[in-house]
């Protein structure tokens, strides 16, 4: 089989890997960036470069933006308690039809009779490539030059809904009150703008689900869960070459 043929195939996501497995490649100095097959092909790379999801940057210095915010998920930690969306509605005035976070739903076996359900939030990535920008027409959303997110500019907004339709995620609604596409912004103009440190959905999770910060600051603890030796990081949807600024892990 060659290369082109494996690289049509499924990801079955990194968290699918035998923990022992992935501790043995760690001490042989490599990070797991895909598994396919069923576990028998592997994609891996140097740990010390395993940084593809935000360009390739190897060096604090060489981050995009300063602050460069992104978010760590601790998948395994939420329940599914819904306090994370209750916030974000009260604080960024979401209507009931509208979602700026939701909690996504999904069922993996464990044996032959027993399985376990994993919930996994999910939000606007803030992608360092964003497709919903390259399609605005009228520039309506863009991306903030100094801090990486991803902005709605609601006066330039059409409704033509091209942005929604390309974004990976379907973190996008349409606000019919304002009648122009919504979406999460790291709560920038409700809190950060501020001189508030979280978010809403951080701040009001009781499980540390969600970690928020400055990815281009070794000090903080977003820089500290990505870069953890001997711990699996991943994004969702690699494959589009967005580069999203949210990851995944197991705490």
């Amino acid at each position: 089989m060659n290369v082109d043929e494996l690289e049509k195939m499924e990801n079955e996501g990194v968290e699918k890997l035998p923990s022992l497995e992935r501790r043995t490649f760690l001490r042989a100095g490599l990070a797991v960036t895909g598994l396919f097959m069923g576990g028998t092909v592997l994609s891996l790379t140097s740990a010390e470069k395993v940084l593809g999801a935000i360009g390739g940057q190897e060096t604090v210095a060489k981050y995009p933006y300063s602050p460069h915010y992104s978010m760590v998920m601790r998948q395994n930690l939420c329940v599914d308690c819904q306090l994370c969306m209750e916030a974000c509605v009260r604080t960024n005035h979401v209507p009931s039809y509208g979602y700026r976070t939701t909690i996504l739903e999904r069922y993996r076996k464990t044996g032959p009779s027993s399985q376990e359900r994993i919930f996994t939030p999910v939000l606007c990535n803030q992608c360092n490539r964003p497709p919903c920008v390259r399609v605005c027409p009228t520039v309506a959303t863009y991306k903030d030059k100094t801090t990486g997110i991803i902005m709605m500019d609601e006066k330039k907004c059409i409704g033509c809904k091209t942005c929604m339709a390309a974004c990976p995620y379907n973190a996008r609604y349409f606000n019919e009150e304002t009648r122009a596409v919504d979406k999460c912004n790291f709560c920038y103009d409700t809190r950060l703008s501020k001189g508030l440190k979280d978010t809403a959905c951080v701040e009001a999770c009781p499980a540390g689900v969600r970690v928020f910060g400055d990815l281009s600051d070794p000090a903080s603890e977003v820089y500290s869960l990505v870069h953890k030796p001997g711990t699996v990081v991943w994004v969702l949807r690699p494959e589009t070459g967005a580069l999203p600024n949210v990851f995944y892990m197991n705490a």
